[in-house]
């Protein structure tokens, strides 16, 4: 991981613990992400007044919630100006499907799984980066590493960004995550995570990795969505 894919590129909002912007990293064709251009979060129902000042003044004008609906239960209500789109993944997958692979739930192993099986759910949230207003996008969950790290993956891997740099971004969320599982009074996931990788005969890294040498962005995703995406993020 190198030192400049996480050089200003975390962003500090009161109330959360796990919030990068989206912009800086490398594409196929050597270009960059753009800033300002989506933000990936956990649960922003814990933004402060503070935190939501700093989300506006950072030029965010469309939250994107992945969770469902009986989750959210915001602190404070969300200012004017700013769209909420709900794409509640979860209950998108369906009973089977978390029959099928609800084992898998938490660790990358999931997302190939959910590629293959919940394609509506996963372009649904596409479908929202790609047609929400001008301004900045946010996107998150409830610690932004999971269902938000299966949206940034498909995101970035739809704006051509390196397998190695999508990697790279999702495994930084675990150490971020470690004051909120010491706030709840629950143990640091990320051990019980390892023991599922590792079960499997795999790490994290590897996973992600194999999950995108399988994702043709092109071949998945509606064309139209697929060019706003590109354009909102590369330019």
């Amino acid at each position: 991981m190198t030192d400049d894919l996480i050089t200003g590129r975390s962003l500090v909002w009161d109330g959360c613990l796990n919030v990068r912007d989206l912009g800086g990293l490398t594409t196929a064709d050597g270009r960059r992400t753009r800033p300002g251009a989506v933000v990936r979060a956990d649960n922003l129902d814990r933004l402060t007044a503070e935190g939501w000042a700093a989300l506006q003044a950072y030029g965010v004008r469309t939250v994107v919630d992945l969770r469902d609906e009986q989750d959210y239960r915001p602190l404070l209500p969300r200012p004017e100006g700013i769209d909420l789109l709900r794409v509640p993944l979860d209950r998108l997958a369906g009973a089977e499907w978390w029959e099928r692979f609800g084992g898998l739930d938490g660790t990358p192993l999931s997302f190939s799984p959910y590629l293959d099986h919940c394609a509506h759910a996963v372009t649904a949230v596409v479908s929202a980066v790609a047609r929400a207003q001008p301004g900045a996008v946010v996107v998150h969950c409830g610690a932004g590493r999971d269902r938000t790290g299966l949206a940034a993956l498909v995101l970035l891997a739809a704006a051509r960004v390196t397998p190695a740099d999508v990697a790279a971004d999702y495994l930084l969320s675990a150490p971020n995550l470690r004051p909120l599982w010491a706030m709840l009074g629950h143990p640091d996931q990320e051990q019980a995570i390892e023991a599922v990788l590792a079960g499997e005969g795999t790490t994290a890294e590897a996973a992600l990795l194999a999950t995108l040498a399988a994702f043709d962005p092109d071949a998945y995703l509606p064309a139209g969505d697929l060019a706003a995406v590109r354009a909102r993020l590369v330019g």
